[in-house]
This record gives structure tokens, C-alpha cells and sequence, in this order.
């Protein structure tokens, strides 16, 4: 597995994004029921204020630095430069190496309607690639008969990956819920399928090189996303300035919650 840098109180693994698609295709490989999670700042606050949550993202076989300033946040804590892993560019080149290499995929979360868009661009795109199959569970909790159908569904698909969009914190702790239940690699990539099924379109690279996104995001949806945006960025550039400036004095850092 790749080599993990800590950022705040979560283990974030580093590397280009190729070293990423092959650990991955390297699990997938190898059948193991392990999950990936990209980490955004959301993410890394609800990881710093929450200890079993914590515990999940770190649980993990990789934490790939998803957002911009957690990318950069690896190297003002002593790592290298590290780029920015983002589940939107990374889904669609797994899909990619995934029908160079005959390996199956399944999509689980969203709706029907998204999930037909996907099957749709990818049958376009990549006419190999074995679609093992696609679940949309219900927007509630699922009994247990309902996850133990979900289950048996994917592992007797044969999926070797397994891409999960519940929305963060939730797909985080499904996948550690089922580590060991489902025969295959999870990765947590949430709005990854709304920009691949082409229902959200993303700002162009020299937008995301300038750490826009999360504004274009908040356009998108205000209502839905301005209590968090402004609580969890401005928590994220709080601790990470007093982290740094406690590592030049000396001092312990602040305590995770």
C-alpha cells in the first residue's frame, strides 16, 4: 500500500494518481474486501471531531487527499508535494484500466435514473467493460433482510470493484460496516457519479487549481451546503494554522474531540 502522511488526526496516503489506479487494481486483484475513501475537508473535520468516525477513514487501505487543501496540507506537515486525487478524475480512468484489465465494477447509491446514465456512458466509452451490476437502495435506513439481499447481490456478481455514492459521512461508514461481508474493493467516491452520469458539470482545471470548486459547489447548492462549507472550512484552516504554528513552538497540538 502506499505510504500515509498525517493531516490534523487523519492518515492521508500519498502518491501520483497512476500509483493510486494500480493499489487499487492491485486489491481488486487480490479480492480483498478493503475500502478506499478520498478525503475532502469535510471529511478530515468530521475525522478530527469525531473518534469512531476518525477510526473508519483510518481503518482504510487508502485516504486519497480528494480536496485541494488537504493535498496541500501534506506537505506543510512534512510530506512531499502531493497532487490532488479527486473520486471525480479517478472514477473514470478505474473505469478505464478496469476494461483494459477484464476486471467488473459495480455502482451502488443514487438513484435509478443516475445509475442508468452511468451504465449509458460507459457502454459508449468503454464497450469492454464488464458491468456486473447497479443497486439504488432506499433514502432510509435498510432492514436487515434488505442489506443481506444488497450483499448477496454484489458478491454473487463477481464485482471486483465495488464504487458506493451515499454522501460522506455514510458511504464511510458503510463500507467499514461491510468490510469483510462484501468480496471486493469499496471506494467511497459520492458526487463522482453525478459528474459522471454528466448531471453535474465540474469547473475546468484552472478553476480547481485555484480551490473554486467547493464555491461552485455552494452555487449549485446553497441551501444544502452553506452551513457546512462555513463551518468545516473555517474549522479545517483553524486547526491547521494552530497544528503548524504549534509544531514551530514546540507545543503539543490541539486535541482531537
Amino acid at each position: 500500500m502506499l505510504p500515509k502522511q498525517l493531516v490534523l488526526d487523519t492518515w492521508i496516503s500519498t502518491g501520483t494518481t497512476e500509483q493510486f489506479v494500480d493499489s487499487i487494481l492491485d486489491l481488486a486483484a487480490r479480492r480483498a474486501s478493503a475500502y478506499v475513501c478520498f478525503a475532502n475537508v469535510h471529511m478530515v473535520v468530521e475525522a478530527h471531531r469525531h473518534r469512531h468516525f476518525r477510526q473508519i477513514v483510518n481503518q482504510a487501505a487508502l485516504v486519497a487527499p480528494d480536496g485541494s487543501p488537504v493535498a496541500a496540507s501534506v506537505r506543510w506537515f512534512g510530506g512531499s508535494p502531493q497532487p490532488r486525487v479527486a473520486g471525480m478524475d479517478l472514477l473514470p480512468q478505474l473505469l478505464a484500466a478496469a476494461a483494459a484489465q477484464d476486471k467488473s465494477v459495480f455502482f451502488y447509491g443514487t438513484t435509478p435514473a443516475v445509475l442508468a446514465a452511468i451504465v449509458t456512458r460507459a457502454a459508449r466509452e468503454l464497450p469492454t467493460l464488464r458491468i456486473a451490476g447497479t443497486l439504488a437502495p432506499p433514502f432510509r435506513p435498510l432492514t436487515p433482510a434488505e442489506d443481506e439481499a444488497d450483499v448477496a447481490a454484489m458478491n454473487a456478481s463477481g464485482a471486483d470493484l465495488v464504487f458506493v455514492a451515499l454522501g460522506c459521512p455514510r458511504q464511510e461508514r458503510w463500507m467499514a460496516e461491510h468490510q469483510g461481508r462484501i468480496s471486493a474493493c469499496m471506494l467511497g467516491v459520492g458526487q463522482a457519479f453525478m459528474v459522471y452520469a454528466g448531471l453535474e458539470r465540474r469547473l475546468p482545471p484552472w478553476a480547481r487549481r485555484l480551490w473554486l470548486e467547493w464555491a461552485y459547489r455552494l452555487w449549485l447548492e446553497p441551501r444544502r451546503l452553506w452551513r457546512r462549507y462555513l463551518t468545516t472550512n473555517t474549522r479545517f484552516v483553524y486547526l491547521v494554522a494552530a497544528r503548524l504554528l504549534a509544531q514551530l513552538a514546540g507545543r503539543p497540538p490541539l486535541a482531537a474531540e
